[in-house]
């Protein structure tokens, strides 16, 4: 579950926003800061932190605006937005090739393997993973709050848009280790020799 802790600045700010959307953006920012100082303070680079980046990026964006206009027709599109910008994020990642689950990945696995061509390989299907989930969940949101659908509907929208790409990447990692395990008769402790 380590994985999910890019995202807790996006659940304080669902969570929050039941008080006032100003209040869920800027706590969400406030945990964003937080948990970036955190990391910087136990040693991890801030070269592979794209989420962290752009999650602090939206939300001071997104304070300022809720508070200047705390009547804004676009809080009626929050969780659309929210989406919008994650997949915003992880396509962006893809494309310049630090794909957003490096950064979390690194906080589990050895650092003799964060160079090898497997373990980038593993990243960029995990984000494209989530790429594709955060997109269809933005409109499928988008589609939900034009025509004010049931809250519950929303809801679930939200919910299968983190659960299933959550449940991709707990099995897929260990599958492709395997599967290349197999095909190229490597032994699980040379890796590190697999940089690309």
């Amino acid at each position: 579950m380590n994985y999910l802790r890019g995202f807790v600045p996006w659940l304080v700010f669902a969570g929050v926003s039941s008080v006032g959307w100003q209040w869920g953006a800027l706590a969400a920012l406030a945990v964003s800061v937080v948990l970036l100082f955190v990391d910087r303070a136990g040693g991890l680079a801030l070269g592979h932190r794209l989420l962290e980046y752009g999650t602090i990026t939206y939300f001071a964006a997104l304070t300022g605006l809720a508070f200047a206009r705390p009547d804004s027709g676009l809080q009626q599109y929050g969780g659309a937005l929210s989406m919008g910008w994650l997949a915003l994020i992880a396509w962006v990642s893809i494309a310049v090739r630090r794909p957003f689950t490096l950064g979390i990945a690194r906080r589990m696995a050895p650092p003799e393997v964060w160079d090898t061509w497997l373990f980038r390989h593993i990243n960029v299907v995990l984000t494209s993973a989530w790429a594709v989930s955060f997109t269809l969940t933005a409109a499928a949101q988008a589609v939900a709050s034009a025509y004010e659908l049931n809250v519950a509907f929303s809801v679930l929208i939200q919910l299968a848009g983190f659960v299933l790409p959550a449940r991709f990447t707990a099995a897929y990692p260990d599958r492709a280790r395997a599967r290349f395990m197999e095909q190229s008769g490597v032994r699980p402790d040379a890796q590190e020799g697999l940089a690309s």
